[in-house]
């Protein structure tokens, strides 16, 4: 019985020596799997920063492109960035340009000027619809040249400026719409005053003068009244038909033969 108690405990110590090892391996592996997932979670998280950085230095550099692009223009202006006048001292002298309203909406536009004691424009601003088109006339005085001095047909400090903005279809223009939305408004050209000789032929002097001409003929019929189609306006404000004037005559061709009869 003694030599049994003694091999059960030798037996049992023995298991328990190739006990440990496995114990210990089981903790290095937990040890192991702790540590792995510790450093997934750190590759994500850099991963994601970088991913981060990535997309902020993309939009960054997306809205760095978007302000570098020229800016859509809702007009079209014909001539596009140039006011040519006859050089006249001392006389009033008209300049025109045609204005395009080339987006898919109503747009208002006003005209800006650096000379506003010498200077006005016809109309000077007004609302288009898409498509839509007028040709605008520039009034300007040409001042005389001090010590008679040579006119310099190609130099003038008047600027001319047009400003846009969107606006929705049932609004009426006034001047007062760029104040109140100011943070909607777009400069859409500078225009420079440029002198022409009015006694020398050329290109740009031959296509001003049909332009004014257009203007005054679209100002011409804007002011002839339309044709009247309906009723005839007699008097104070008689509206008398064609139905009415027969009933009329009928009636006293009635009261004629009544007295006759009678």
């Amino acid at each position: 019985m003694a030599i049994a108690d003694r091999k059960s405990a030798s037996d049992s110590k023995g298991w328990g020596f190739f006990k440990l090892p496995f114990r210990q391996s089981g903790n290095s592996s937990n040890t192991t799997s702790t540590s792995s997932s510790a450093s997934h979670q750190h590759q994500n998280q850099s991963n994601q920063q970088v991913e981060g950085s990535k997309t902020h230095g993309s939009s960054s550099v997306s809205s760095v492109a978007r302000s570098l692009l020229p800016k859509r223009r809702r007009l079209k202006l014909d001539p596009a960035n140039k006011l040519y006048f006859p050089y006249e001292a001392g006389k009033q002298v008209r300049s025109a340009i045609k204005i395009k309203n080339t987006s898919k909406s109503h747009v208002a536009f006003k005209f800006q000027t650096t000379a506003p004691k010498s200077c006005f424009m016809r109309p000077p601003g007004a609302i288009l619809a898409p498509g839509e088109s007028l040709i605008a006339t520039v009034f300007k005085f040409v001042e005389l040249p001090e010590n008679n001095e040579k006119p310099m047909y190609q130099k003038s400090r008047d600027k001319f400026k047009i400003i846009s903005m969107k606006v929705k279809a049932d609004v009426d223009y006034v001047p007062e719409l760029f104040d109140e939305q100011k943070d909607q408004t777009a400069a859409e050209q500078i225009l420079r005053v440029v002198f022409l000789n009015p006694e020398r032929p050329e290109p740009a002097l031959e296509k001003l003068k049909r332009q004014l001409a257009d203007a005054d003929a679209a100002v011409a019929a804007r002011k002839k009244p339309p044709e009247d189609t309906g009723p005839r306006i007699i008097g104070e404000g008689l509206v008398i038909d064609e139905w009415k004037e027969r009933r009329e005559r009928y009636l006293a061709r009635q009261q004629v033969e009544g007295v006759d009869s009678v």
